[in-house]
This record gives C-alpha cells, sequence and structure tokens, in this order.
C-alpha cells in the first residue's frame, strides 16, 4: 500500500463477549469414537519413529555373519549402509512434501506396508544383491514416512513433537541396534528373528494408522509436490544456516558408528562378541536421546553449541581409545559424542522447524532430514573405500575422526560468528538510544 494511501475502516458491530469453555465445547464436534484420541495418536506416530530407526540399525550387528557367509569387504558394507542413505534422500527430496497435501494417514500406511515388504526381503535374502534391494526399499520408505511423521507429531502437538521428533529417532537406532545383536548372539536363526519381529510390529502399526484420525486437511498440488526441490521458506532459510555445520557434524559422525562402528569397537576390545557391535551404537543413539529429554527446555542455540563443543571432545576421546585399545575409554567416548549429537541435532530441529508455517512442516522437516542423511551417508562410503584401499580399519578410524572434529569446530565458530553479529546490532541500537 502506498505510503499516502488512507485507510478507511469499515463500520463494526459490537463485539461479542469472548466463547466460554462450554460454548467452545459445543462448537467443536465431537471426536469419532472409532478414531484414536490425540495422545493414543501421538504415541502411535512416535512407535512409529522409533520402529523405522530401530528397523534401519538391525542389520548393523548383522554385518559381520553377512560377510562370514557372502565373502565381502568392508567396502561393501558402507555401500550397503551408503544406498540406504541415498535412498531415503531420494525419498525426501521426491515424497517429503507429499503428506503437507494428500495428509499425514495415506502416506504413512504405504510406508508402513513397503516396510513389512522390506523385513521379508531382509529375512530371505541370500546374497548382497537382496541386501542392496532391501536397503533402497527400506530407504525408499523412511524418507517417504520422516516428513510425515514429523510434521504429524507438530500437527498434534508442538512443544512435545518438537522433542519427539529428536529424540524418537535416536531410540529407534539405539534400541535397534542393540535388540538386534541380543537376538543375534544368543536367540536361533540370526539372520531371520529380528525381521520377522518388526514386521509384525509393522503390521500392528498400520492397523493403528488406520485407526487414526487426520491431522492435515489435503489441499492441491499433490502432484506438483513430488517434483524434487530444495526450496525453503523464506523464514527458514537463515535458522537452516546456522544448524547445517551441526547437523553435518553430527550426522557424519552416526554413519560412521552405524557402518564401521561395530568392526571399529571389537578391533579396539580384541573381542568378536556380537554385543559389542550393537552396543557402540546404542550408546552412542541412547545418549543422545537422554541428552534431548534433559536439555529439552534449553535454548536451541545453545544447544547446538554446547552438543557440538561435545561432539568434538567425544571424539577426542574416541580417538584415544584406539591407540591405548581400550574398550572402556571408547565407550567413554560415544556417551560423550552421543550427548554431542543429541544436543547439536535437537538444538538444530527447534531452531528451524518452527518457523515454518503448518503446510510447509512436512516439507521443512524433509530438507533437515536431506542434510543429515547425506552428511552420514556420503563419508561412510569414502570410509568403507579408505578401509580397504587406504591404511586399513585403525587408521581410516582416525582419519574420518580427525574430520568429524574439524567439522565440529567449523560449526562451532559459525555458531559463535553468528551470535556475536546478532549481538552487534543490538548493542548498537542500545548505544544509539542512549
Amino acid at each position: 500500500m502506498p505510503a499516502t494511501a488512507q485507510r478507511v475502516e469499515p463500520s463494526r458491530a459490537p463485539a461479542a463477549p469472548p466463547p466460554t469453555r462450554n460454548d467452545r465445547a459445543a462448537s467443536e464436534p465431537p471426536r469419532d469414537p472409532r478414531r484414536l484420541s490425540s495422545a493414543a495418536a501421538f504415541a502411535l506416530l512416535v512407535s512409529i519413529a522409533i520402529s523405522l530407526l530401530a528397523g534401519s540399525s538391525a542389520p548393523t550387528p548383522l554385518y559381520a555373519i553377512y560377510q562370514a557367509q557372502w565373502g565381502f569387504s568392508a567396502i561393501t558394507v558402507t555401500v550397503v549402509f551408503g544406498v540406504y542413505a541415498l535412498a531415503v534422500l531420494t525419498a525426501l527430496l521426491v515424497l517429503g512434501r507429499l503428506s503437507d497435501h494428500v495428509g499425514r494417514r495415506p502416506v504413512l500406511l504405504v510406508a508402513l506396508v513397503l516396510q513389512v515388504v522390506v523385513m521379508a526381503v531382509f529375512a530371505t535374502a541370500g546374497g548382497v544383491p537382496e541386501l542392496l534391494l532391501a536397503r533402497v526399499l527400506q530407504g525408499l520408505s523412511t524418507g517417504a514416512a520422516l516428513g510425515a511423521l514429523g510434521a504429524g507429531l507438530l500437527d498434534l502437538d508442538r512443544a512435545r513433537g518438537t522433542v519427539a521428533n529428536a529424540v524418537a529417532p535416536m531410540t529407534g537406532t539405539a534400541t535397534g541396534a542393540l535388540v538386534a545383536a541380543v537376538l543375534v548372539q544368543y536367540l536361533p536363526a540370526p539372520t531371520h528373528l529380528v525381521y520377522v519381529v518388526l514386521a509384525g510390529v509393522f503390521a500392528l502399526q498400520v492397523a493403528g494408522v488406520a485407526l487414526m484420525a487426520e491431522t492435515a486437511a489435503p489441499r492441491p498440488g499433490a502432484r506438483a509436490s513430488l517434483r524434487p526441490q530444495f526450496a525453503l521458506p523464506a523464514a527458514t532459510r537463515r535458522p537452516l544456516l546456522v544448524a547445517a555445520p551441526a547437523l553435518v557434524a553430527s550426522w557424519s559422525l552416526a554413519g560412521f558408528y552405524a557402518s564401521l562402528g561395530p568392526a571399529l569397537v571389537r578391533l579396539v576390545a580384541g573381542s568378536d562378541w556380537i554385543v559389542l557391535g550393537g552396543l557402540a551404537l546404542f550408546t552412542l543413539a541412547g545418549s543422545g536421546a537422554l541428552t534431548v529429554l534433559l536439555l529439552g527446555d534449553a535454548d536451541p542455540q545453545r544447544m547446538m553449541g554446547l552438543g557440538t563443543l561435545a561432539l568434538l571432545a567425544g571424539v577426542g576421546v574416541t580417538l584415544v581409545a584406539t591407540l591405548v585399545s581400550s574398550a572402556a575409554v571408547f565407550f567413554a567416548g560415544a556417551v560423550v559424542a552421543g550427548a554431542g549429537f543429541g544436543g547439536a541435532f535437537q538444538g538444530a530441529l527447534r531452531t528451524v522447524v518452527p518457523t515454518a508455517a503448518l503446510h510447509e512442516r512436512a516439507g521443512v522437516v524433509s530438507i533437515v532430514f536431506v542434510v543429515s542423511y547425506l552428511a552420514m551417508g556420503l563419508p561412510a562410503i569414502v570410509g568403507g573405500m579408505l578401509v580397504v584401499d587406504g591404511g586399513g580399519l585403525l587408521v581410516t578410524a582416525r582419519e574420518y575422526g580427525a574430520g568429524a572434529m574439524v567439522l565440529a569446530a567449523l560449526a562451532l565458530l559459525g555458531l559463535v560468528t553468528g551470535a556475536r553479529r546478532e549481538r552487534a546490532p543490538a548493542a548498537a541500537g542500545c548505544t544509539a538510544a542512549a
């Protein structure tokens, strides 16, 4: 509107008194008793996020068995892990915004049905091609579900949903790796049982989603949303720029633990105990989830800063463990690095996602995970190549750790510099006012 234009106020009727609680209750349609309550739906979405990430980490302790049976190298291990991450990326870019248009329920139903199929492929795999196929399908279904899950949790409860979006994936990653390792070590059919259990869980969740009320109204543009885009709403661009270095530093470390961590901890400990491999990833992700719960109300940028600092220290302790061959020092480093992972990721989520409008949330959550999974997948594949063609597992672990520390230091520097820039205009304004 031009500066010279005059605004004409329309005549108004006297304002009606604000509605009372009884008035609001009478005007709201009653909840369909055939649908889950909001609390039950929230719990269901959390359980799905945990199960999806548990399924993604379940093969981790099985890689040693697959290697022994099928005779492949560390490069294959990281490629199997990397194709999963790239499939997640593809799904996030193509399907990440779909639930903003068709609703959360349809996307989740298809993703969960596909997860049941994935578990069947895993359980019947007879070689690397089947393993790769299962990981690609798993990545596609997980990536499709992540945006819908993250947005659905925020639809139901913005405050608790933000925390759940950070805690649930870490909890799933932790429990999936450890439970799979225990099943493999102590129960029969090691390459089948864990997948049968997960298939049953996903089937139950399909029934749960079918009973859940839709949390987002469908709107036009579903077909157009399938065109890959890396566009952000204007309000989220600067927050993501601030958060990206912390995301890259933390998820690159998670990728290393998920792919080469089991072999590294067994080498450092001098033991072939399979549970050790699952325990390493459990320690990292579990410490991250606990940190998010304990620091859920902290300032987001402060969380990112403290998390990045802890990440830097934890990786340093882990590198010391490879020099002194101490499992105790290794797990101590994993606890500290995990706390950094949780703090950095939660701080990033709370910095970026709440700035998006309701109809933009799934797309923004998807872009956050695109950055995260890209940081997790590509360095892990490079690490596997270096194990075979470079100096071996220990040397590669030290080089990878040093790279993660450099990333964490750069992220910390960026956060400190950004905070100083934000304080400078405020200080100038106070001086001018004085």
